[in-house]
């Protein structure tokens, strides 16, 4: 029995997903390479069912891939680095999955039991956990008359202003509504000779303009955080909130282990 599986390679450590543990890996080579395999294990965790003993399963239901890749799990025995994402068509359960977040779940994907695997269209759907919060400017790319992005901060339990995360580039009105609320970086700044990257695992560096850090902003951010507690993707712009002081902001703190 020969299988085409659709998956996803993914590292666990310390009881959460660690997306950027596997990003390290993915730029080893040699000898660092094998010492990241050992320290940072890959699962493979399937998803679908492609080809089936020479069959192409792209054409069959959902229901019916599903089943047959079930069926390989079992005939085969499959069990780690091998893990069978689980599947259902119960609300609770999905609800219950949903409240994962700790471990670095972002959300679900809705496939139709009824539908057939299109490689070249997506026949999905994702639901994201998403929440709302607060962080405080500390710098923007673009320039303080017309900010592109804003890079956002927050205060670790040592007191130390760290960068935690990027908006999604700002519409026009948002950009004009911040623009004056903020006040370029003075001497001292907290991340003055910092270089920011453009993404996470990107090796492109920003152009950034400091500003003081005292602007507290709203944004939507979903659950995906790195092992420092920083978001990995980025977040929605919603409000300026000048109401709140940078001491109301929370703290930026690691993911629960």
């Amino acid at each position: 029995m020969v299988a085409h599986i659709n998956g996803e390679l993914i590292v666990w450590e310390e009881d959460r997903l660690a997306f950027e543990r596997l990003q390290n890996r993915l730029q080893r080579r040699g000898a660092g390479a094998a010492r990241a395999a050992a320290e940072w294990p890959i699962h493979f965790v399937a998803f679908d069912l492609l080809r089936l003993s020479g069959t192409d399963t792209t054409g069959w239901p959902y229901r019916r891939r599903r089943a047959a890749l079930e069926s390989v799990f079992a005939t085969r025995r499959l069990s780690a680095p091998w893990a069978l994402c689980p599947s259902t068509t119960d609300p609770d359960t999905v609800r219950k999955w949903l409240s994962w977040a700790a471990v670095g779940m972002e959300g679900v994907v809705y496939k139709r039991l009824d539908g057939a695997y299109e490689p070249s269209a997506r026949g999905w759907l994702k639901y994201k956990v998403r929440e709302t919060t607060e962080a405080v400017v500390g710098a923007v790319t673009g320039s303080l008359a017309v900010p592109c992005t804003l890079l956002l901060g927050r205060y670790d339990d040592g007191g130390r202003f760290q960068q935690v995360g990027r908006t999604t580039t700002l519409a026009r009105a948002a950009g004009a509504a911040v623009a004056g609320l903020l006040a370029p970086g003075r001497r001292g700044h907290p991340w003055t000779g910092w270089s920011f990257s453009a993404g996470c695992g990107s090796q492109e560096k920003l152009n950034v303009t400091l500003v003081e850090p005292g602007l507290v902003v709203e944004v939507g951010v979903d659950v995906a955080r790195d092992a420092s507690g920083r978001w990995r993707h980025p977040a929605h712009w919603h409000r300026a909130r000048p109401d709140l002081s940078p001491a109301d902001v929370p703290r930026l703190t690691s993911p629960p282990h």
